[in-house]
């Protein structure tokens, strides 16, 4: 009961990371059928964003811890969110009208620039986020003790991605964000500003990819320049899984793969944890190639 309960917390913590990267990759391959491989690197730039908040400025020493990591989180977002923008700008936007190849490769090109670019920064060596940082408290579920920052890091994930499910559901520019996603001439027939939408998806993305990256580092400790590959190859696995350009699809493939992966390293084995998340991966493909969620529903983002 003692594992069971440990790797429950733990795979809906990890879930959820993966969940919050997994809805950049599916917001942008809704509006514009493109796969932003560069996604995974910006959520590297805001773990080593929030370390340069958090310890090289001395931003946790100078004012409460609480108020440290608010604050902190929502610069790392804005931070984020502006590379997004700018990666839109210049790696993407000049070629909208080319194939969808060329987007790939200036895609892949991008993440290539922003590893670097980190690596060039802050160094090759693994950082570490200060033990002391928050505080250690367990919290007692089902007589087991759970570190209280799994808690954390599950329930900020969900009320997130609950608040973005009804930003995108219930607000004007959520509803032009799908109209763009249905069909983009009609869009521009109804006097919605689509270069606006897109840059709006390529800032929303990297906005909760940023805080991904600082609750990676808040809850494991540490990071390094080319994490963003791992957690970004399988936040994609996730958005295949869920169903790809859906956005209820990649909260659940976030979660069914964090699940996965944690019980598969306790009961099977930890040196075959990546490949039972990608064994899922090739079983839904084979059975469901659309994805859990149909894929009428993914079709509307």
């Amino acid at each position: 009961m003692e594992v069971f309960i440990q790797q429950l917390t733990n795979g809906l913590a990890v879930g959820g990371i993966y969940a919050l990267i997994a809805l950049g990759y599916t917001m942008v391959y809704g509006v514009l059928k493109l796969i932003n491989f560069a996604h995974g690197d910006l959520f590297t730039l805001g773990a080593y964003l929030g370390f340069t908040l958090l310890v090289s400025f001395g931003l946790g020493g100078s004012v409460g811890v609480g108020l440290a990591v608010a604050i902190s989180v929502l610069l790392v977002m804005g931070l984020s969110a502006l590379a997004g923008h700018v990666l839109e700008r210049a790696a993407y936007r000049p070629l909208r009208k080319s194939g969808r190849l060329s987007a790939v490769v200036s895609a892949l090109g991008a993440s290539i620039f922003i590893q670097n670019a980190i690596m060039l920064i802050w160094g090759a060596k693994d950082l570490a986020y200060p033990a002391d940082l928050l505080p250690r408290i367990v919290v007692p579920i089902a007589g087991q003790p759970v570190p209280l920052i799994r808690i954390v890091v599950f329930l900020t994930s969900l009320l997130v991605m609950v608040g973005l499910y009804a930003f995108i559901n219930r607000t004007r520019m959520g509803m032009a964000i799908r109209a763009s996603a249905i069909d983009q001439g009609a869009a521009k027939l109804m006097g919605i500003d689509v270069r606006q939408v897109i840059a709006l998806v390529f800032m929303i993305g990297p906005a909760l990819g940023g805080l991904a990256g600082i609750m990676v580092g808040a809850c494991y400790g540490q990071i390094t320049f080319s994490m963003g590959q791992l957690y970004g190859l399988k936040a994609f696995t996730a958005a295949i899984v869920g169903g790809i350009g859906n956005i209820p699809g990649a909260m659940l493939g976030g979660l069914l793969l964090g699940l996965v992966e944690a019980f598969g390293a306790a009961y099977i084995s930890v040196a075959w944890k990546d490949a039972i998340t990608f064994f899922v991966l090739i079983l839904i493909l084979v059975v469901r190639p659309t994805g859990i969620l149909p894929e009428r529903v993914a079709e509307k983002l």
